[in-house]
């Protein structure tokens, strides 16, 4: 056999390797085991998109029960979910979240670059105190599926 031959070879059952593993995981997914999603917000023009997707998504799955959410906010956003300053819209959308159990983190870097403390936040925040982007690298290896929209 040449080497061509064998490279070809070698792809074709690392391919074949791969979509099992991969059919696997969908078919785990869709026999109870939740999935895992982190959501990551930093731009402040895309918090009612973002908080859009999360809705859609618990919808998409039938409801909370069957995903686990996390929203990780950090930089520019974070001021978006201030008491004094949040929209109606946004504060009715992050209590129901919260009621569903996503979890809603704020960057603990962040909140002291804005001079923001925990409880100046919609209630269900928890502070992500070692960075925002610490705790995103957390939950996905906790094996959570990472997501910027």
């Amino acid at each position: 056999m040449n080497r061509r031959n064998i490279l070809w070879t070698a792809m074709s059952t690392l391919g074949a390797a791969l979509g099992a593993s991969s059919a696997k995981a969908a078919t785990d997914a869709g026999t109870g085991n939740k999935l895992k999603v982190v959501y990551h917000l930093s731009d402040a023009g895309r918090v009612n998109f973002v908080l859009g997707n999360i809705q859609n998504h618990i919808e998409g799955v039938g409801g909370p029960e069957h995903v686990t959410l996390a929203l990780v906010i950090h930089g520019p956003a974070l001021k978006a979910f201030r008491s004094a300053q949040a929209n109606p819209d946004i504060s009715k959308r992050i209590g129901e979240f919260s009621k569903d159990g996503v979890e809603l983190a704020a960057c603990g870097n962040t909140m002291k670059a804005q001079n923001v403390t925990l409880k100046e936040l919609l209630p269900g925040f928890v502070s992500a105190e070692k960075g925002g982007v610490v705790r995103l690298a957390e939950l996905q290896s906790q094996g959570y599926l990472y997501l910027r929209p």
